[in-house]
């Protein structure tokens, strides 16, 4: 027992000359020594019968918080949960979409029947309805594939050791190790990723995590990623590996947005937000079997579902709103052409169009509708073809300019613009300052037309397209 005391005064006068001391490398240190210092008390103070579970989560962690295997696991482990997700999605989404597509032709044939006037069959079928029939067959099935895995790793306690690993970097770019838990809550949403902020202590490090939260691709995101990256990067390769390939690079896009990620918390500790890091202690919990009822309950109705409820409310307006901009002339031309002519000079020297970056602008309440706002203006221009495939839509894109170049730059416009209109109100209610919201606005959006611009001249100049 005296020996037992003895290592706790030591562990009280750690803790105390750890409250005094403002250092990193001295805190790091100290919070070592503590940690020691408990497992000698432990080992001393406890017995326990040999426990193979508790075996078992150590020669784990040993494997996946590695320095050596555990970033590649995590690279596979992310690669494999795309490509389920890619391989999955292909044919629900060719499936939902024929039928939504059949029933536009009978609501087509209803109103004529009825000799309801052109503009509301325009207005109610082409705007309303294949706005919502796209995003419910585009956003569906990769939602419902996406979610359960996701929840199934975070059930089985993976996400605090890709947490544990990603730490260090954090640490290095200045910022908290708490945001890397801040980050993973981002690939669900950015706007629940803004508010898990709440769990970084220090202001100057909550604010860090809150204004680079965006680089990490929502669910709303991720349909986008994953049909431009299948119908373009995929489908360049034979169909054996296709979905490999475009699992590849989506994880790349993720691997580019953790980097900016870091980049852009290090620029943010040396400049608007000076200060020394603070450390933490995360204690990674035990690996648990995966409760499946809850685990499908959770993702398909708790989140799928409820992303796709608040799709549909902002895809039905917008897809209204396109319609009326498509459909309403001035001199000639329509509204959507006139903002997308004017738009498209810089549009091309960041290697995109004009109608794209309209598509982003008019998706602002949620960038689940930004790709279908894109496909519902193209079509405006008098395309009649049936999008009942990835094949027909590459033919749509390819028809309308795209390249390769314009491929992989939506991607990286989409991964790293600004933050959608949920978000944005949430970073206005959680700094509450138009300050930093604006900041959180105009940070990522630069971001996002530098490294485009950089690609695209780049590629241009070098003649590889």
């Amino acid at each position: 027992m005296s020996l037992t005391m003895n290592n706790l005064n030591k562990i009280i006068e750690l803790s105390n000359y750890y409250q005094k001391n403002s250092q990193t490398s001295n805190r790091d240190k100290i919070v070592s020594q503590i940690y020691s210092q408990s497992e000698i008390i432990a080992k001393q103070a406890i017995r326990n019968n040999k426990d193979k579970t508790t075996d078992l989560d150590k020669r784990l962690d040993d494997i996946l918080t590695s320095k050596i295997f555990g970033y590649p696991i995590m690279l596979l482990i992310l690669s494999i949960v795309f490509w389920m997700t890619i391989v999955g999605a292909n044919y629900p989404s060719q499936i939902l979409a024929t039928i939504f597509f059949y029933l536009q032709e009978q609501l087509t044939n209803l109103f004529q029947y009825f000799n309801a006037p052109e503009w509301l069959r325009g207005f109610l079928v082409d705007g309303v309805y294949r706005g919502l029939a796209w995003v419910v067959s585009v956003m569906l099935p990769p939602m419902a594939i996406f979610f359960p895995l996701f929840t199934i790793l975070e059930d089985l306690g993976y996400l605090p050791r890709v947490a544990f690993n990603l730490d260090r970097f954090f640490q290095k770019a200045g910022a908290h190790g708490k945001q890397s838990l801040t980050m993973s809550m981002g690939f669900g949403c950015n706007a629940a990723g803004i508010i898990s902020c709440r769990i970084i202590e220090s202001p100057r490090e909550r604010l860090i995590a809150i204004l680079t939260n965006n680089f990490v691709p929502c669910n709303g995101r991720f349909p986008t990623l994953i049909t431009v990256a299948t119908i373009f990067f995929g489908a360049a390769v034979s169909a054996l590996y296709s979905t490999i390939i475009a699992s590849m690079v989506i994880v790349g896009i993720v691997i580019v947005g953790i980097i900016v990620t870091l980049i852009t918390s290090w620029l943010l500790s040396k400049t608007l937000l000076k200060g020394v890091p603070s450390s933490f202690t995360l204690e990674l919990p035990p690996y648990r079997k995966p409760q499946i009822m809850k685990v499908f309950i959770r993702s398909v109705y708790d989140r799928t579902m409820f992303v796709l409820k608040r799709a549909v409310k902002i895809a039905a307006p917008a897809g209204a709103i396109t319609w009326l901009l498509a459909n309403t002339y001035l001199n000639g031309n329509s509204l959507i052409d006139i903002g997308a002519n004017f738009l498209q000079p810089l549009g091309y020297a960041i290697g995109l169009d004009g109608y794209i970056l309209m598509a982003f602008i008019l998706g602002f309440p949620a960038n689940e509708i930004v790709f279908p706002i894109l496909i519902m203006s193209y079509l405006s221009q008098g395309s009649l073809m049936e999008l009942d495939s990835f094949a027909a839509l590459k033919t749509l894109l390819l028809d309308h300019g795209w390249t390769w170049l314009t491929a992989l730059n939506l991607l990286l416009f989409s991964l790293l613009h600004f933050p959608c209109g949920t978000t944005m109100l949430t970073i206005k209610k959680e700094t509450g300052s138009i300050k930093w919201t604006a900041l959180a606005f105009i940070i990522p959006t630069s971001i996002a037309f530098l490294v485009t611009f950089a690609v695209a001249q780049t590629v241009r100049l070098l003649g590889i397209l």
